[in-house]
Parts: structure tokens; sequence; C-alpha cells
């Protein structure tokens, strides 16, 4: 007996002397891992499960309670170019997409066979694995959540970087992150998954917002594009822009600029329109009626009425059909869910500030889609079959059917080792060390609605150019200078242009670049160097292993 109690003795003795290590072992194995991954996208998820493929620990640190960022967030109908240099974990996600449509219980509402072979049947390089590149939202989460699954991958939800102070950098190198609820993780790299690139900033990385100026990277395709017209998200014929048309002292119609948009090729800190990449259905059995914003104001939709009383009759363009009778309906045309000139301070805003912005353009694209389906102006037929219309009500159920994702297009791009440009893409110059490509069309949304000289409306800032074909990004694109950070990698806002991101900013070349950075991290961390100095032929080798496309 007193034997038992002399230990019991020590035992407590021992704890509350020592009780921080004690206590915190099971908190520090819960807040430390060899990659810390900062963002709930699609390249935050598909880089955590490549480092745990390679038997690393990783922690997901995730502002969103949703992962997958806009690949789940409505982007159902998958910007690709050309598939064949979609590979790796990237094209393993479409093949679990086509894996679950493949199944009788995925056809909830729709016959499978009604919707035919629309975006699937496609195979990869290897002739075995299948693929589908349209998807419900819903579906994308679900394919994300499994992936967390199966390689028990440690995700924190809900938690936000604290901007301020909540990044410990020493020598160059980020020691720990440490999030609003005061949670700090420490890591050996890592990895700045988000839109927006906070971790990146918050850690002193050089970074750009805006266009830069055509002559900065001797581009043809950045800066102010004025008279350029690519997509039709222009106004095509004389629309005034004035309260009672043609009277200029009437007052300026909401959401077009009074200043001078400025001089083709200028650069400025504009950026290109957001907006909600919307499931819909006209499916009555699984719809909801839009919902009608409580600060509603038709005024704010005049341009648009006055366009369709030209005669226009291609509004219903952009809804684009997913399975079970639901659409990924996008912007089309020179007013409509974009909401241009309304998120220039998004990038660099406080949360409170951004989450301002974000409810800005929700109510702006609910009005949106009420107005056409209410106002008297709309041309009958259209307003019939919007009328047809509303929101899935199986889709984005704990937030009211609506995308819990804006569409950040474009925010900070990263001013890194190697900074891809037009030139790239289009192949005027050699790309040093490709780790994945692109080869989706340069493409940006208007960013500035304006008053022409001649006194009409217009839009400016919309491009659609061809890469003629697939280019490679190189790893310099993903690091920072050496000098500013040694152990941070950046594969969504990468080193690029404004134009240049605007092919590259597809979600499968995100998922693309999530896992070249992971790979890049865990040499970094075998080899004891800086992400700059990884080894590129060791880099490539394990990247070809992996079955990512470096060459085309």
């Amino acid at each position: 007996m007193r034997k038992i109690t002399y230990v019991f003795v020590v035992f407590l003795t021992l704890l509350l002397t020592f009780p921080n290590s004690i206590i915190s072992q099971n908190k520090d194995s819960d807040s430390t891992a060899d990659i810390i991954i900062y963002g709930g996208t699609s390249a935050a998820i598909i880089a955590a499960v490549e480092a745990k493929k390679y038997g690393k620990s990783v922690i997901v640190v995730s502002p969103d309670i949703h992962l997958g960022g806009l690949t789940s967030g409505g982007l159902g109908w998958t910007d690709t170019g050309d598939k064949s240099v979609i590979g790796g974990l990237s094209r393993d996600f479409y093949h679990r997409v086509y894996m679950h449509y493949n199944t009788n219980e995925a056809w909830n509402w729709q016959p499978k066979e009604g919707y035919g072979n629309k975006g699937q049947g496609t195979r990869a390089m290897d002739g075995e694995s299948r693929t589908m590149w349209i998807f419900e939202p819903h579906v994308a989460e679900l394919i994300f959540e499994d992936f967390v699954k199966e390689y028990g991958v440690q995700v924190e939800r809900d938690e936000w970087l604290n901007r301020e102070n909540g990044v410990e950098v020493e020598d160059g190198k980020i020691i720990s992150i440490t999030t609003l609820s005061g949670k700090t993780y420490s890591g050996k790299v890592f990895l700045d998954a988000t839109y927006e690139g906070d971790l990146m900033a918050a850690a002193g990385v050089s970074y750009h917002v805006g266009r830069e100026a055509g002559s900065v990277y001797n581009e043809e395709w950045n800066g102010v594009q004025t008279g350029v017209l690519h997509h039709k998200h222009w106004f095509l014929s004389d629309i005034s822009p004035y309260v009672v048309p043609g009277d200029d002292t009437s007052g300026v119609l909401p959401r077009i600029s009074t200043v001078s948009p400025g001089n083709k090729h200028d650069g400025d800190d504009k950026i290109q329109a957001y907006c909600f990449r919307t499931c819909m259905t006209n499916h009555e059995a699984n719809k909801v009626p839009f919902p009608k914003p409580e600060n509603y104001d038709p005024l704010q939709y005049e341009l648009l009425a006055r366009s369709l009383a030209t005669g226009r009759d291609d509004f219903f363009e952009k809804f684009d059909g997913i399975p079970n009778y639901k659409t990924d309906t996008n912007n089309h045309g020179p007013l409509s869910s974009d909401n241009i000139g309304m998120n220039y301070d998004y990038p660099e805003a406080s949360y409170d500030r951004r989450k301002e912005i974000i409810k800005e353009h929700e109510d702006y694209q609910k009005g949106f889609y009420w107005f056409v389906a209410n106002d008297p102006r709309i041309p009958k037929d259209i307003q019939m079959e919007m009328q047809k219309w509303g929101l899935a009500k199986d889709e984005f159920t704990d937030n009211g059917n609506w995308p819990h994702q804006i569409y950040v297009r474009e925010a900070r791009r990263m001013i890194g080792q190697f900074i891809m440009t037009e030139n790239e893409l289009l192949k005027k110059r050699p790309t040093p060390n490709p780790i994945g490509m692109g080869s989706y069309t340069m493409d940006s949304h208007n960013t500035q609605r304006y008053i022409k000289a001649d006194g009409f409306v217009q839009n400016e800032g919309d491009i659609g150019v061809n890469t003629k074909g697939p280019y490679a990004i190189s790893y310099g694109a993903l690091v920072p200078k050496k000098e500013e950070c040694t152990n941070l990698l950046v594969p969504v806002c990468v080193s690029s242009s404004h134009i240049a991101f605007g092919s590259m900013r597809m979600e499968p070349v995100f998922m693309i670049l999530g896992q070249s950075s992971a790979v890049a991290a865990v040499l970094a961390i075998d080899n004891n160097v800086a992400v700059q100095d990884v080894d590129y032929e060791m880099l490539k080798n394990a990247l070809e292993e992996k079955g990512q496309v470096l060459k085309k």
C-alpha cells in the first residue's frame, strides 16, 4: 500500500512540476506538422492529399467551412482548355466525378440517359481512367470530403489567419501562423492556397494588385483595353448612361464610373469583376423561387432593360446545363451577374469589409434575377422563360441555396522568383523548370463601366486571347524571391501578370499547382533546403511519376 502511495506521490509531483510537457503533448501534435496549408480551396485539399501520400504530416487551416473553393461553390461547368494536359491528382478528381455519375443513385432528378454523355467519357493518358468535367456543386464537395477521409487529412475549419500579427517569421522562414481564435500552427513548410493570398502578404512577400501597364512585361493584352471587344460582354447598341436617357443633368445610373477609364495599355489598380456561379433548376420538384433582396432597387438594372429593349436574344446563353436538370449559370452580356467595378478594394480589405463586399454582390445578383423574372420592362418571352427557373433546393442547403463561395477571379498575385506573362503563354519565350501546364484562353472579365466621349455607356476590360495550345508553368512562379521567404509556396496567387493569370486561374490548374507545390515541399523538407533550392531534376522526375504533364 505504501509502495502504491509512493508511486502516486512521485507521479503527482512530476505532473505538477512538468504540467505543460505532459498536457501539451497532444495539443502540439494537433497544431504542429511538416506542412501547414492555409486555405480550403481545391488546391489546398489536393496539396494536402499529396503530402499525406508521401507520409508527411499536414494540417489544412481553412477559413472556410466548406472545402473545395469554387469547384464545390458553383463552378460545375469546368473551364478546361486542352484536357490532355490535366494530369495527376487533378485528373483523379475528375475521374472520381465520372465514377460518381456512373451510378444510378447519382441521378435522383434526371434519367442518366436524358443527360447523355455531355462532359464525360474522355480517357486519361493510361487509356483506362475515364473522366467527367461537368458536375453538381454538392458532388464536388463530397469528393473533397472523401479525399480528406481517405487520407486522414487534419482540417481545421473556420480558422481565419490573424493578418495583423499572426505570422511569425525568423531569418526569412515562417515559423508559425496564428488564427483569430488564438490557435497557433507550426510547420516546416507553408502553403498559401487561398484566393486572396493573405498568408503570402502577411509574411512580407511581394505582390501586385490590379493590371500592370503593357510596358512592364512587354505585353499586348495587359493594362487598360479600351476599344477592345472580345466576348460580346459589351453594349452592342448606343445606350444612355443617364437616369433620363440623353439628359446628363438627370444623374448617372448606378454602377457607371464618371471618371476616365484611362488610355489603352495604362496600368491601374482595378480588378476584373466577381460574381457567384449560381446553381439553378427548372425542375419544379427541386426549385425554390429567386429571393428578392430587402434593399432591392430596380434602378440598379435599368441598363439591362434598355439593353434588352434593343432586341438582344442571348440572355440564356450561359445557363450551362449540369446533371439533374441544373445549371452552372455564369455572367453573359453587357449587364449580367458580374458586379463590375464593385470589388476593387476586396484583395486588401479587412475581413469585415470583405463580408460587406460579398453581401453587396449577393444582393446585386439576387436582385438581378428578381428583376428579370418580375419587372414589366423585361421582354415577355425572356421573362416567361426566366419564371421557369429558380435556385436548386438541394444545393447549398445551409446557405439559403446560395453559393458559399464568391468567384474571386483575381486578387493579389505574387511577384516571385519567376513571373509568368503572356510571352510565356504565347510561347514567345521558353518557360524554365515546368511543373504543370495550362491551356485555357487568357481570359479577363470586364473591369469597369464608363461613359464614352460620345455620351454613351460602355464596358472595358473583357479579354479572350487564345494561347495557341498548352503552355508550361514555371516552378519559379510558385515560390517567392529567396530573400523574402524560404519555406512558402503559393499555388493559387501565383507569380504572374494580370493577363497571364487570366488563363492560369482555372480550377484544374490550381489543383495541378497544389499537387506540384506539395511535392516540392516534401523535397525541401527531405533535403533540408529552401523551396527555391529544390533540385529541379528531382522535382521533375517525381512529378512525372505522379502523372503530371510537363510538356506537350
